[in-house]
């Protein structure tokens, strides 16, 4: 019996030694190799990896603003990557794919527009700037100046066209069927005393055919890309009232998410107006 005892308490005396090392291991790993949390529960920001938004914009003033507050949000963990487009269409269809998370590029009338023509929802989550929208010329420098059959060249979007052929009604080159507005094509032209020659083009190659043109309509941040001063340059140009107010679009699917409104925020600070009033002094106006 006497053996069979040592046999027993050598045994136990085994177990013990073993279960004291695994409890210094379980004790090892939540010190060091489990997740910290802070006073809320949450786990330790600086652990945390930043949130990437990839943000589609034409250069001239969307992607510089973008890149302005780039600093600013990488602050509060949001890492934006901006990707440059001269057109008007990729940036949209690749928001809508998935390839994007985001755009800054145009105004809410284009966007209802691009929904409608193409099948998609994106949404607006926030407006940022206005871009008076001008006329352009190279071989005259007054209205007046314009000759029977002038050459005149506007974007070839429907928004952008009814916006531009509204602008040269108010400026006394043509009237349009009454009622039409921003939503006219040149089908609503009812009055063209001058016998203007309406060429319709893609938005971003107005500023370089403006040689071979006698007048051109141009969208303000093709103007700026080409070196343009809108409120120098331009023989006339919308007034600061426009309704086309610059947005930031997304997916209905990431339109709340907290990085989306982290970067919407960044977008209309006292910081980011003053940054546009004195880079662009005048020819892109904020709208907050």
């Amino acid at each position: 019996m006497r053996k069979g005892l040592l046999a027993f308490l050598l045994i136990t005396l085994i177990a013990l030694t073993a279960c004291g090392n695994n409890n210094a291991g379980d004790n090892a790993q939540g010190s060091n190799g489990g997740t910290n949390t802070g006073a809320n529960g949450g786990t330790n920001a600086g652990n945390a990896e930043p949130v990437k938004l990839v943000v589609g914009a034409t250069a001239v003033p969307h992607a510089e603003i973008l890149n302005f507050i780039k600093p600013k949000l990488a602050e509060e963990g949001v890492e934006l990557e901006v990707k440059e487009f001269t057109d008007y269409v990729q940036p949209n269809v690749q928001v809508f794919e998935k390839q994007l998370d985001a755009n800054f590029f145009q105004h809410l009338p284009y966007l209802e527009d691009m929904n409608k023509s193409k099948g998609m929802d994106l949404v607006q989550v926030v407006g940022v700037h206005i871009e008076p929208f001008g006329a352009y010329s190279k071989k005259i420098t007054k209205v007046d100046e314009l000759k029977e059959g002038a050459k005149v060249s506007i974007p070839n979007d429907a928004t952008n066209a009814g916006r531009a052929l509204a602008l040269l009604e108010k400026n006394g080159l043509l009237k349009l069927k009454e009622g039409v507005g921003v939503a006219a094509t040149v089908k609503d032209i009812v009055e063209n005393p001058k016998k203007l020659e309406i060429k319709e083009l893609e938005a971003a190659m107005l500023p370089r055919v403006l040689d071979e043109m006698d007048l051109s309509m141009i969208n303000t941040n093709y103007a700026l890309e080409a070196g343009l001063d809108p409120t120098k340059d331009a023989l006339f140009i919308e007034g600061s009232d426009s309704p086309y107010v610059n947005i930031l679009v997304s997916r209905p699917d990431n339109k709340d998410s907290e990085a989306m409104q982290k970067l919407a925020k960044a977008l209309t600070t006292p910081e980011v107006k003053k940054f546009i009033e004195d880079k662009y002094k005048g020819a892109v106006v904020a709208a907050f």
